[in-house]
């Protein structure tokens, strides 16, 4: 199976990544509205940690920033965590059953955009 893009997300063998909330045309609206897309994107993923957490435990959190140092590097890092490594700086995870949940909130730095992204895998995270 070949990687396969829709307009909600990425799927590839071994893995589904769905992108949840997608702030992509903010700069396109005043200040307050940015901002206030951020905080809905924040809210989104606090409510998503509790519900899941509920359900399956609390989650582990893991960075990323040593798999992008090692990708910058030139080492291979496996689909879907190399896709989620420029974006994402932390992940919430969750191995249930052979597979990693991985809930992760990628925030501009330099700005008010946010991205909600969810990794369904049975590839173990970097």
């Amino acid at each position: 199976m070949e990687r396969i893009r829709s307009g909600t997300g990425v799927s590839g063998p071994g893995y589904h990544t769905a992108f949840l909330h997608v702030d992509d045309d903010g700069w396109d609206e005043d200040a307050a509205a940015r901002l206030e897309h951020r905080a809905q994107c924040l809210a989104e993923h606090d409510a998503l940690v509790t519900l899941l957490g509920a359900r399956w435990g609390e989650p582990q959190t893991i960075s990323l920033w040593s798999a992008q140092e090692r990708m910058m590097s030139g080492e291979v890092i496996p689909d879907p965590w190399a896709e989620t490594v420029a974006g994402c700086e932390f992940f919430r995870l969750w191995h249930i059953e052979e597979r990693w949940i991985a809930l992760g909130l990628c925030l501009e730095d330099d700005g008010p955009g946010c991205e909600l992204t969810v990794v369904v895998t049975e590839i173990d995270p970097p």
